[in-house]
């Protein structure tokens, strides 16, 4: 197993590599940075995607001797674009600044955001909190539902109550989670119909004044409605995963052994079935989380205005915020290769029988 384990960090940095370089290339070919972003803030003309879609008037500049233009740049002198230039680290060809910024995230340096004048790594922390709240809460609550749920359709399979929960979950699965959360909006947080929930935020403004009851309650209140939309599309693929691992092991040898020494259904459900059929889905938590915790945060936190890394990935990439961008692909980056490992890892530790290497070779 150790050797298995080698090769797949080795894999982590060919694999990395080949992410930073693909998403580092495709920017260089997108319009609309850094430097233009101030530059448009500058004349006034609102967003810069205005210039590039049409009209403007612009200035050329040398840059390692390609001539390029800034479109919405009238009046602004040269030197002061050079000087952007330099101050963003653009006066260097596209080669030295992906390779320097590789050395640098060797180091951990991750870099400034330019727009916000804190660390990467700092604004990562401060955003991190709210994401792993939601991913955990939907991870859990899916588990919680979707075992018993799975369980108890590998029981009466084929009868009314499977078909009816399968169409129910299928159903849910094939809703798109943001017009799910406007839904939940507009149904419970006085879109249209009740006042129950809040319409955004984590907190209430009052949260300092609360006591620790009133806090935990407050958290809560504000948490359901996004937990509830991230969570709506996980059911499907564990309650299904469930019911058929259940099923698998319902019609192997040892439970008809077990049955014919006269022990009750219960008993071989849950004292043999469970155990067994249990370890697959029980592995796959840490990559159901990171499922959950990357895919969905993007949409929900932007509808419930929650101040999460998703959101901070999103307002980067509108704002060409390019340190934040590439410092936070490569931590999730790597966090998505590691938590893989862990995935493997997990599956050996609740079913020694397990061998990843020999199915290597």
């Amino acid at each position: 197993m150790g050797a298995y384990i080698l090769r797949r960090l080795l894999l982590v940095i060919p694999t990395l590599l080949g992410i930073m370089i693909i998403n580092f290339t495709l920017v260089q070919f997108v319009p609309g940075g850094p430097v233009e972003q101030i530059i448009a803030q500058m004349e006034g003309s609102g967003d810069v995607f205005e210039g590039i879609a049409g009209g403007g008037g612009d200035i050329e500049r040398q840059s390692g001797g390609a001539s390029e233009r800034y479109v919405g740049a009238r009046g602004l002198p040269p030197e002061f674009i050079k000087e952007l230039e330099r101050e963003f680290g653009f006066d260097k060809p596209p080669l030295t600044r992906f390779l320097n910024m590789m050395g640098n995230y060797l180091t951990l340096d991750f870099g400034e955001s330019y727009f916000r004048s804190i660390s990467v790594v700092d604004l990562v922390l401060e955003k991190m909190p709210v994401s792993i709240s939601l991913g955990l809460w939907s991870t859990l609550i899916a588990y919680l539902v979707s075992i018993p749920l799975g369980i108890r359709k590998a029981v009466k399979d084929g009868s009314t109550f499977d078909t009816w929960t399968s169409g129910a979950i299928i159903v849910a699965y094939a809703i798109p989670g943001f017009l799910f959360a406007i839904l939940l909006l507009v149904l419970f947080a006085g879109g249209s119909y009740w006042q129950i929930f809040p319409l955004r935020g984590l907190t209430s403004d009052n949260w300092d004044s609360l006591s620790l009851g009133g806090k935990i309650l407050d958290y809560f209140w504000h948490i359901t409605l996004p937990v509830v939309a991230s969570t709506i599309s996980a059911f499907a693929t564990l309650t299904l995963l469930t019911k058929n691992s259940f099923l698998d092991e319902i019609k192997k040898h040892y439970v008809m052994t077990a049955r014919a020494k006269g022990l009750s259904e219960r008993r071989v459900l849950y004292g043999h079935v469970f155990r067994n059929a249990m370890l697959i889905v029980i592995a796959g938590f840490p990559a159901v989380f990171i499922g959950v915790f990357f895919s969905g945060s993007i949409i929900i936190e932007t509808i419930f205005s929650l101040d999460g890394l998703g959101r901070l990935g999103f307002e980067a990439a509108v704002a060409r915020d390019y340190p934040v961008i590439f410092g936070t692909l490569f931590i999730f980056g790597l966090m998505s290769l590691v938590v893989g490992i862990l995935s493997d890892l997990m599956y050996v530790l609740v079913d020694p029988r397990i061998d990843f290497e020999s199915r290597e070779g």
